[in-house]
């Protein structure tokens, strides 16, 4: 069974930073656990939002703009057309001989 990488969104992983800088008295394990994060995971997350000030800037897929969004739907669009393209060229090719 493969394993699927959980993702988060972006107001996700601001607020389990948040967490962390509000309970102290939690190490970062403790908040990890609590949140049900891997330890390195929240240690990343907090090092990007201490880079920017505690407010997180991630990356990834809770991140995207419209356009981005826009843009990976076209590129599957042009995919399947694609690959769609080929089946009827492969089709024409034996109907025709």
């Amino acid at each position: 069974m493969a394993n699927k990488k959980k993702q988060f969104d972006q107001e996700f992983k601001q607020n389990a930073v948040n967490y962390c800088l509000t309970h102290p008295e939690l190490s970062r394990k403790e908040c990890a656990k609590n949140l049900g994060i891997g330890d390195s995971t929240l240690y990343r997350w907090k090092q990007e939002a201490k880079a920017n000030n505690n407010q997180a800037t991630f990356k990834g897929s809770g991140n995207l703009t419209e356009a981005e969004l826009e843009n990976r739907r076209l590129k599957r669009e042009l995919k399947d057309t694609q690959d769609a393209l080929e089946i009827l060229k492969k089709a024409i090719s034996i109907l025709g001989e």
